[in-house]
């Protein structure tokens, strides 16, 4: 049998906690994510353009949060910051459950979306801190596995309960995830990782971070894969139910098996990569992403009898640039930021997903309304425009890009 070491994975011992909790956060993702747009369509009866722009302003009001939490995450530890993330998203999907309102959804998606910077502002740090030496890459790696693995089982629950019909599935869904954000908040509890407090000239605002004009090229560049990235989780659900000849019930596996590949493969994929620059790895997502997003416009095009083939085909591509930079997007900021202030520029770099998470609902939505085509098309640009502004910025960034910290 292969060993660990072959495997990619770290030393697990006394951190159970957290991967456990990892997994159990993500289920509630995987299974209230993927129906939140359609949520605010069918059971609070607000038009997709509507929802896309109320989702993409709630995330607006959090784009602070990344800044917020490099300011402190090197003192007090990143521990607190995400089990407080975890019980304020519990909250907020309480607020979906019960509200109807624009006013009151409104806020549950602010409180939500504030809730899922902090924690991705800081989880990468707490998976630092829990890390050997030497172990980094292969923990962000796993803890990657973990919340997919979740997520898989997430995206069949959510399968499952749109094959039912109705209003009732989409409740149950919020509900679960105000459950299981609760439960990872108490798992995390109890867990206890070393943390050595910074210098006290590393506080404030990350005076070096905003000098090194390579890594906030790379924040950029990022920006632009995460938004091709949250374009299946965001986009597949209404393009099955609105412009495909497809079963909804198709939307379940095809998330889970997204996910499955992710919750296998990420640690192989680091350990198979390790003497590789990151940077090539993230060159070679934006330019398979694109092909999957042509691949996605071509579906209604297609005979009726070929839709499903090649929506399962598309997403294979998908998942394969979606494993690439799981695994090398999070490892490469760690290796770019100097030890010293390496929490502000972990935090920093969730500005990539901030920004993207901020435009991809008004994105999809309005550009969907246009044509249904249009949001891949788009995509497709978006994703080799992002290659190539890593590949420019590599040469910059010297031994940095390598994998070997």
């Amino acid at each position: 049998m292969p060993s660990a070491t072959s495997l990619g994975l770290p030393n697990v011992r006394g951190r159970l906690p957290l991967l456990i909790g990892l997994a159990i956060d993500s289920f509630g993702g995987g299974c209230a994510g993927p129906l939140l747009l359609l949520y605010f369509v069918r059971v609070a009866d607000i038009p997709l353009g509507t929802a896309g722009v109320l989702l993409t302003v709630a995330t607006l009001f959090s784009i602070a949060a990344p800044a917020a939490v490099g300011v402190v995450i090197d003192r007090i530890g990143p521990r607190g910051l995400v089990v407080g993330a975890q019980f304020a998203q519990a909250l907020a999907f309480v607020g979906f459950f019960f509200g109807r309102s624009i006013w009151l959804l409104f806020l549950s998606a602010l409180v939500t979306t504030m809730g899922q910077r902090v924690f991705w502002s800081s989880i990468f740090s707490l998976l630092a801190d829990v890390a050997d030496d030497g172990d980094r890459d292969r923990w962000f790696g796993l803890g990657g596995m973990m919340q997919a693995g979740g997520f898989a089982l997430g995206g069949l629950a959510a399968g499952a309960l749109l094959a039912i019909g109705g209003t009732t599935p989409f409740l149950v869904a919020m509900a679960v995830n105000a459950v299981t954000f609760c439960l990872a908040g108490l798992l995390l509890l109890r867990l206890h990782p070393s943390h050595h407090l910074r210098s006290t000239e590393d506080s404030g605002p990350a005076p070096l971070l905003r000098k090194d004009r390579p890594f906030l090229i790379l924040i950029a560049a990022n920006t632009l894969l995460a938004l091709c990235m949250m374009m299946l989780g965001v986009g597949l659900p209404v393009y099955i139910a609105d412009a495909l000849p497809t079963p909804e019930w198709l939307l379940g596996p095809l998330l889970a098996g997204v996910s499955v590949v992710l919750a296998t493969l990420q640690t192989v994929v680091v350990r198979r990569t390790e003497k590789r620059r990151r940077t090539t790895a993230l060159v070679v997502t934006g330019v398979v992403w694109a092909v999957w997003a042509l691949l996605m416009a071509s579906l209604t095009q297609l005979p009726t009898a070929l839709v499903t083939v090649a929506l399962v085909l598309a997403t294979v591509v998908y998942a394969f640039a979606s494993l690439v930079h799981s695994a090398t997007n999070n490892a490469l900021a760690a290796g770019v930021a100097p030890l010293v202030g390496r929490g502000k520029y972990l935090s920093y770099w969730q500005y990539s997903f901030t920004f993207a998470s901020m435009l991809a609902p008004a994105f999809f939505a309005q550009l969907f309304e246009i044509r249904h085509e249009l949001p891949w098309l788009v995509t497709a640009v978006i994703g080799l425009v992002a290659a190539g502004i890593i590949a420019a910025v590599t040469p910059a960034l010297g031994a940095r890009a390598n994998r070997a910290d």
